[in-house]
């Protein structure tokens, strides 16, 4: 028999309880991104020193993410969720008044590790407190704070950085968490079979989780600094996570009581959904780094404003999300997702055909689009991918979710930087292949260079070497837009690529108010 669910107030006031906590917490891993060169010059470091800030609080939240499911059952989720709310809030407080570096990446560790456990905890809580028929809202009311807040985080903090302080990106927080206590104190109660569960500690998990994540995290975020396996500290890092991770997969499945549970893989749906949600992190995330860069080196946009052009994704989704939440029990979630990757692809193409003469709505339109296309995704794909999984397995599932979700944004960022530098190098190859004496374009061309350059003043020698350089200034900038062009179509095609796999899962019975348990 299903447990009873609260009151369909109460339900929405748990669900703002617990979400304002989490976006708050999702919105600090990308807010403190434009306040780097402030964080830099107010503490006297430089800024590749100030980029710890980030890493920090990446890795911390990275290790902690799959340990949320053992710890909820060991400390009871009411208390875990108040234990983060407090730790998150009381660290931001800390991170505000950090008078040096060191202090400010410590901060941002506990930060991290106290903020980690938001996101599946919140998603744990409303799939529980919502009865299935109901579950579309509710993770549509989660998947704006899941996805617009991150898309969002660096226009509100450009804003704050230069309206008041980067330290006010952390004190925003103190109401913010005094209110999700609040309210979490009131009006949430742990489910029975949470309640007083004593489970003998996996020291060995826990070692070999946090070598293994946190190595896999650094790789990830300093690989490109250090020029990948070129570095002998990125193939230690890469070494190191490989036979931990290794070793933890057969330590969990071995052991009587892990810190990770992956008997919850056996279900087709779930491991479909964590395929499908690692490529929606990679794309989400992997997009969203591209897009500003273009919009800084070719079409010249300042750091804020480029931050703003990525607004209107989050716009289409917070839009999008609610009509989702209420087809989701009313439309097979596999259309649903299916419509959304290719609702999702169709934008990127057309990103795919923009030129150096693009305009504020070529960049307006596609992201308004893909925004709804990617909460026609993430909806459906949060509930059905849940739907099937026992209630006492769902904090270790959503542990799992969340994880292979920041993982996917991780490596996102991490290949799309990657893949552009790259794409620079051979597109300008290539393109300097075709300058030659026996190419009339590239001989007129010069020969026009060097005529404005000598009536502009120059001598014959000047204008010359001038109008080469500017014709090499010319070749950069084109090999620079069709890498562009390249990674927008690469990664309108990862989502087509991705609908094979919507058909695996299975269609769960939304309209039931409980659907049994499958072991």
């Amino acid at each position: 028999m299903s447990e009873p669910h609260p009151s369909s107030a109460n339900r929405w006031i748990i669900a703002l309880a617990v979400m304002s906590a989490t976006f708050m917490e999702v919105l600090d891993t990308t807010v403190v991104n434009v306040s780097l060169p402030h964080i830099a010059g107010n503490l006297s470091v430089s800024i590749t020193e100030s980029t710890w800030v980030l890493t920090s609080y990446l890795v911390a939240n990275a290790i902690v993410l799959p340990m949320t499911g053992w710890l909820a059952s060991v400390l009871g989720r009411k208390r875990l969720l108040q234990m983060s709310i407090l730790g998150f809030t009381s660290a931001s407080l800390l991170c505000g008044m950090a008078p040096s570096l060191p202090y400010l990446i410590l901060f941002r560790v506990l930060q991290g590790t106290a903020g980690g456990v938001l996101q599946p905890l919140s998603q744990a809580v409303l799939l529980e407190t919502f009865p299935l028929h109901e579950r579309g809202k509710a993770m549509g009311f989660w998947g704006i704070g899941m996805m617009v807040a991150p898309i969002f985080g660096p226009v509100f903090g450009g804003w704050v950085t230069d309206s008041f302080s980067w330290r006010w990106l952390f004190y925003v927080n103190l109401p913010v968490g005094a209110i999700a206590m609040f309210m979490t104190q009131k009006y949430l109660v742990d489910p029975p079979y949470l309640r007083n569960t004593l489970r003998k500690v996996d020291y060995w998990g826990i070692a070999l989780l946090i070598i293994g994540i946190g190595t896999l995290q650094l790789l990830l975020d300093k690989g490109q600094d250090e020029d990948w396996f070129h570095s002998r500290l990125i193939i230690t890092f890469f070494v190191v996570a490989a036979v931990a991770l290794t070793t933890l997969i057969v330590h969990v499945l071995t052991t009587e009581d892990p810190i990770v549970d992956l008997r919850v893989l056996r279900d087709r749906t779930y491991a479909v959904g964590l395929s499908l949600i690692t490529v929606l992190g990679f794309v989400l995330f992997g997009s969203m780094m591209v897009l500003p860069v273009f919009l800084q080196t070719l079409l010249g946009y300042p750091a804020l404003q480029a931050g703003i052009a990525l607004a209107p994704r989050g716009l289409g989704a917070g839009l999008m999300m609610p009509i989702t939440g209420a087809l989701v029990a009313r439309v097979d979630s596999r259309i649903l997702i299916g419509t959304g990757l290719v609702l999702a692809s169709v934008p990127l193409f057309w990103l795919g055909e923009i030129d150096m003469n693009a305009g504020f709505w070529d960049i307006f339109w596609p992201q308004l689009f893909q925004g709804a296309g990617m909460s026609l995704i993430f909806v459906p794909l949060s509930t059905t991918t849940m739907a099937s999984i026992p209630k006492h397995m769902i904090g270790n599932a959503t542990s799992l979710f969340s994880l292979m979700r920041n993982l996917g944004a991780g490596i996102g960022i991490a290949v799309m930087g990657t893949l552009l530098s790259h794409f620079q190098e051979t597109s300008s190859a290539e393109l300097g292949a075709r300058i030659t004496p026996y190419d009339a374009t590239s001989v007129n061309t010069l020969a026009q260079l060097t005529a404005a350059f000598r009536a502009a003043g120059s001598d014959a020698a000047t204008a010359a070497t001038q109008a080469y350089a500017a014709m090499a200034g010319m070749i950069q900038q084109q090999a620079s837009m069709l890498s562009f062009i390249t990674l927008f179509r690469f990664c309108g095609a990862m989502f087509l690529v991705m609908l094979p796999l919507v058909l695996l899962m299975r269609r769960p019975d939304m309209r039931q108010p409980d659907a049994p348990p499958v072991h």
